[in-house]
Formats: structure tokens, sequence, C-alpha cells
């Protein structure tokens, strides 16, 4: 370069760092009008997008078409040679002719119209978004593509498998509690921006609420939103999450009150529905505990002896604690007979009273004995 010329700046002169942060009236939201600019801005860059890719799409198809006409029309060429003309392939000729004429033309316009599209996007202004890019990142911010829907049942098992495989990263992510580093460790872990994980680590969450690790639990969970702002930021733009993490991060670090407001809020709720779930789950096992005490407590007969000796009398139950034959044989003799021997077999199909083979044969005989009596009055 020579010493008269000068360093050509007019390559910069079409770069355009946005209007979000104008001047405003002091009577406006400015937070709130940035945002919507902002957002304005990245609507109008995803429209621009989409168009290019329709016109790649157009082109596409109009080539196939042309490409299965041009096939069709050597086809009967060859046939018209091979044999006599005839009025009906002579016109069906003619029809495909027309139609090849007509899908070259439109191929050419969508070329043309392609390479319009180019010579817009070279003239597009450069702005905060598009001003520069990482030179380490594997992230790139597309249109994210429109997928089949999945099931519960393919959620359910797309969870799992990636749990168990990204186990220990999950873990190490929900550990951190400084932005750089978990910046870092996304990026050179992206495929950890996603649901699966922001799942896994509420779940984390709750294990360690479980195990009275309170302070450990707000740190995860603090991860958790963390990762649930980066996932809902994607979803805004309509965009992969793992090119919209390093954006949020910016964001973050330089919030303003309400954002940083709304960020706090959802993590104590966040919080508290994780309590309420570890209460909820000890609630449940405590229950399952008991129900396989009680299996294990019930008799021979089927029968729980707790809540049969809860159905007993005062005195059997004061015969039962002083484990007094005397006392209980005295209790039920003042039963009416129904009621004592409805009392006494419940005690023995729980196990509280185990009578020995002699007293149950003569419990027998005194049954039939009182039978036979009974048979005499009548």
């Amino acid at each position: 370069m020579s010493s008269g010329a000068g360093l050509d700046y007019s390559t910069w002169d079409h770069i355009y760092v946005s209007d979000d942060e104008d001047v405003t009236c002091p009577f406006v939201d400015t937070p709130s009008l940035y945002r919507m600019r902002h957002r304005s801005r990245l609507e109008k860059m995803a429209d621009f997008q989409l168009r290019g890719e329709e016109l790649e799409t157009n082109l596409e198809k109009c080539k196939r078409k042309l490409e299965e006409a041009q096939g069709r029309l050597t086809e009967l060429e060859r046939e018209s040679k091979d044999e006599e003309e005839d009025r009906e392939r002579e016109a069906e000729l003619k029809t495909v002719q027309a139609e090849v004429r007509k899908l070259k033309k439109d191929a050419k316009k969508f070329e043309e119209m392609i390479q319009e599209y180019q010579r817009e996007k070279k003239k597009l202004p450069w702005n905060v978004d598009t001003i520069s890019k990482d030179g380490f990142s594997k992230s790139v911010l597309n249109i994210k593509p429109e997928t089949k829907e999945e099931t519960q049942e393919e959620k359910v098992e797309k969870h799992k498998v990636f749990v168990e495989k990204y186990a220990k990263e999950i873990k190490h992510f929900g550990m951190l509690n400084r932005w750089d580093d978990s910046q870092k460790y996304l990026s050179d872990n992206p495929h950890l921006v996603c649901e699966e994980t922001a799942n896994a680590l509420v779940v984390i969450c709750i294990d360690l609420e479980i195990d009275e690790k309170h302070a450990l639990m707000e740190q995860v969970a603090h991860q958790a939103i963390v990762m649930q702002f980066i996932l809902d930021l994607a979803s805004a733009v309509k965009a992969d999450p793992r090119g919209c993490f390093r954006q949020f991060f910016s964001k973050i670090k330089t919030a303003d009150k309400p954002y940083l407001d709304a960020f706090h809020h959802e993590l104590e709720l966040l919080k508290e529905r994780v309590r309420s779930c570890a209460r909820a789950r000890m609630e449940n096992a405590m229950k399952e505990l008991e129900e396989e005490e009680r299996e294990k407590r019930l008799g021979p007969g089927g029968l729980d002896p707790v809540e049969v000796y809860s159905s007993l009398p005062k005195d059997i139950q004061r015969s039962f604690d002083e484990k007094n034959i005397e006392m209980l044989q005295e209790a039920m003799s003042r039963l009416d007979p129904e009621e004592g021997k409805y009392h006494l077999k419940r005690c023995i199909d729980s196990g509280l009273w185990v009578p020995d083979s002699g007293e149950a044969d003569d419990e027998e005989e005194d049954d039939e004995e009182h039978g036979d009596v009974e048979d005499e009055e009548d």
C-alpha cells in the first residue's frame, strides 16, 4: 500500500448497529421498547431466511418436474419414430413439449429470484446479532425444522437413554455457580442444551431435597432455571437451543432489574415445587412402608393384629396388655355368645390369640354340645 493512500473505510459503510436503543420518548418504558424492537428485528431476519429457503425448495421441485417431463418427451419422440403417428399421441407430444417449455421458463425465473435474493442479502446492514461470530463455536443459528411430535412413551424412553448416557455431565453442570463457567461448559458440551437436561436437573433437585441437602438443591435448581430460560429463548426466536445459550448468558450478565426479577421469581417457584414434590414422595414412601409392615403383621387368617386389637372391648384389650388368660376368659364370658365368638375368631385369625390343639378340640366339642342342648330344647 502506498504511503499516500489511507485505509478504505467504505467496506464498513453499511454496518448498522440496530436502533434498539435509539433515543425514545421519556414517557415510554424504554427497556420494554428495546426488547420489542430487538424481537421485531429477529423476526424479520427469520422471515428473510425463510424466503431464501422457500426459493431454493421451489427451484428444486421445478428442476425435478422438468427432468421428469424431459424423460417423458424423449420417450414419446422415440415411440413416434417407431410407430405410425396418430392424433392421440401427437396431442400428448405437443402437451409435454409445452410443459417442458413452461418448466424451463419457471426454473430460469426461480434462478433469477435467487440471484436477486443473494444480492439483497449482501446489501443487508450488519447488526448486533450478525456483526460477529464465535470462532470456536460449533453452534449454528438456524430456523428450527419442523419435527414429528413424539408420543409420551417415546419421550420417556428418550429421556431415560439421554440421562443414562450423560448423567455425569448433567450433574457437573448442576453444580456450577458462575455464569462464565456454565457458558464454557455448555460450549464444550452443546448436546446438554435440551429439555432432557432441564428435566434431569429437576429430578436431582427432588432427590437432594429428600436427602435434606437443601443448599445443594437450591444450587441445582438455579441451573435448571438457566437451562429453561435458554429453551424459552430458543422457542421465542424459533431457533435451535444450542445456538441460543451464548445469547442468554450475554443477556443475563447485563440484564436489567425486571429480567433478573423474573429469573429469580421462576427460581423461587421451582424450589417450592421441588419441596412439594419431595414431601409427596416421602409421604408415599411412608405409606408404602406402612403397607409392607402391615403385610408382615398379618395373622394366619389374613387380619392385621393392630386393627383387630383396636376393635376389641376395653376389658379384653386390658387382658391382652397384662397377658392374663383368666381375665380374658372372664371378659369373654360377659359378652353375648355370638359376639364373643366373633371377637375370638378375629383374635385367632390375626394371631393375637394362638390356641393350642387341645384348646381348639375342646372348643369344637363345646360348640357341638351347645348345639345338642339347643336341639333338645327345641
